[in-house]
């Protein structure tokens, strides 16, 4: 049996976590206080800093009906996430927490920022274990509002 490639080792868990770090960030402010951020079309760019370069873009449409949505906290389709430390306030973003994947992965995420209502910055720190060997990396997520209508799709 041939042992798998250090790139996959990490790509993997890395790519899943950049995924869950974006969700869970551009869901943040919301999570606070509707007035957080306002509702619209955004735009966030996600950085995984290390332990490889990934960059991932995404436009999302954030309507006064999905707050509620929102406010019940971050996760998406690949993590269930908690944050036992969850500051959202004053235009400071400070979490402490734990994301779980449906297979039982776990990635341990901290994180700081700053938000307006039409911007936000976070830097967040993740560790996870993937086939025995620790993971630890770093990620960004810069967002900005980019429109009050979000696109008609078809």
């Amino acid at each position: 049996m041939s042992r798998p490639r250090t790139a996959d080792i990490v790509t993997r868990p890395v790519s899943l976590i950049l995924t869950c770090i974006g969700v869970c960030a551009l869901r943040l402010p919301l999570a606070a206080a509707p007035s957080a951020i306002q509702p619209g079309y955004w735009e966030s760019t996600n950085k995984l800093l290390s332990p490889i370069h990934q960059t991932k873009v995404e436009k999302r449409c954030i309507t006064a009906a999905d707050v509620d949505k929102f406010m019940a906290g971050p996760s998406n389709r690949h993590y269930a996430c908690t944050y036992p430390t969850r500051v959202i306030a004053g235009g400071v973003i400070r979490l402490k927490g734990l994301c779980v994947s449906k297979s039982g992965q776990k990635v341990a995420v901290r994180g700081a920022g700053t938000y307006t209502p039409t911007s936000f910055n976070l830097t967040a720190d993740i560790a996870t274990v993937f086939l025995g060997l620790d993971i630890l990396g770093r990620a960004t997520t810069a967002a900005k509002r980019i429109g009050d209508v979000c696109p008609v799709t078809p």
